[in-house]
């Protein structure tokens, strides 16, 4: 038998049988398209994350307590700061530059500007945050190194902050209250977006010495370091660690990259994808066992047909073709449908819901390669029992 009178027959087969081939391919169907969903929102939130990443400014070296792993897929977890202020001046001597450290603590407070309040995110820092963290003012004023230096209570909004605090007027100039203690408004920041599912925009930054005394607090929870250039990352990331463990030898700190933060986030959310690609890979499992299943049925109904073709001739060879040819066009459309569906569903996910979506190319692919191989997987089996049947036996059946 020719391959192409092989595909004729298989086709002819499937559709002498359309309800029984549909029902047979939804597992495939399901399966196919639960798997390209879920690679796609793995794809998606990993880009987004990335992006929230690299947002945070480029060439960015956060230095913060405690031990960052990134075979342990986070380390030993987050320590209690022991960092002073004083400390920003021995890694701003590490940089060369004392532009490129800012310093950073943080709090939630619930903030007031007359009758109108909202709980936020209360960010200690100094002046050189908005250039190390790329974070623009869109009005106003960011604080200035004399305003940290002497502890003015002065503030600069978030965005969100602004709307929700002063809707439909000016914020600079007005006065809001942080536990209990008013503050001067004297900038807003440019909208941000979300990074890591927390808003930057529903934020208030004071002077850091400010915040210390607001909350009686002497600590700095991190220090962020812009390094001059990309590559130069990695090595002023060791020359940092050094330096904070020749102030603090009893201590431990590490000095992350944008590039670690990036492979652990990408470890976390591999292993998650594959996780719950592999569930939906069930569906899969089952669709082949059914694929089975009625290849078998299909191998008893048309005995006499299969021992009349090797009574004319036919050999094992070409009877096993035909079925492995016809179990293969089953799971190949089913994965094509799947396919369709899959990337109709990421779209839908993608605007529809708050869950990034991102259809990865080769995933399309990878699909039909495995739908055309569990066809052949579970056509086997039936395949070989056809080609086996003796035709003596095959024509006597009723």
């Amino acid at each position: 038998m020719k391959g192409w009178e092989a595909f004729r027959v298989a086709l002819d087969a499937l559709r002498g049988n359309r309800l029984r081939s549909l029902l047979t391919m939804l597992g495939i169907i399901i399966g196919i398209a639960a798997v390209i969903v879920v690679v796609s929102i793995g794809s998606g939130a990993r880009q987004q994350i990335e992006q929230q990443v690299e947002g945070l400014g480029s060439n960015l070296i956060l230095v913060v307590p405690g031990q960052f792993d990134t075979n342990n897929l986070g380390g030993s977890g987050p320590a209690r700061s022991t960092m002073q202020l004083d400390d920003g001046d021995v890694l701003a001597d590490v940089v060369g530059d004392p532009r490129a450290v800012t310093a950073r603590i943080g709090t939630g407070a619930e903030v007031r500007a007359g009758t109108r309040e909202q709980f936020t995110t209360v960010q200690g820092a100094d002046q050189n945050l908005p250039r190390v963290l790329t974070r623009p003012v869109a009005q106003g004023q960011y604080f200035t190194s004399v305003d940290v230096d002497a502890r003015r209570r002065v503030a600069v909004l978030g965005s969100a902050t602004a709307r929700v605090l002063f809707p439909g007027t000016d914020p600079v100039g007005r006065q809001v209250t942080i536990a209990g203690t008013r503050f001067d408004v004297i900038g807003v920041l440019a909208e941000q977006g979300e990074s890591f599912g927390v808003s930057q925009d529903n934020e208030i930054h004071v002077p850091i010495t400010t915040a210390q005394r607001l909350f009686s607090i002497d600590r700095v929870d991190a220090f962020a370091v812009k390094a001059p250039s990309a590559s130069s990352v990695e090595e002023l990331s060791e020359r940092l660690w050094r330096a904070m463990k020749a102030q603090y030898p009893d201590q431990t700190f590490s000095a992350v990259t944008q590039t670690q933060i990036l492979g652990v986030v990408g470890q976390i959310l591999g292993l998650l994808t594959a996780v719950l690609a592999a569930i939906a890979g069930i569906s899969l499992v089952v669709g082949g066992v059914g694929v089975s299943n009625i290849m078998l049925v299909s191998v008893r109904e048309r005995t006499r047909e299969i021992g009349l073709r090797k009574a004319l001739g036919a050999r094992q060879r070409d009877v096993l073709v035909q079925f492995l040819v016809e179990a293969v066009l089953l799971t190949s459309v089913g994965g094509v449908l799947g396919i369709a569906i899959g990337v109709a569903g990421s779209v839908a996910v993608d605007r529809l819901s708050p869950l990034p979506a991102a259809i990865e190319w080769w995933s399309p692919v990878v699909a039909f390669v495995v739908s055309a191989a569990v066809g052949i997987f579970f056509g086997v089996f039936p395949a070989r029992r056809a080609g086996r049947l003796d035709p003596v036996v095959a024509l006597r059946s009723e």
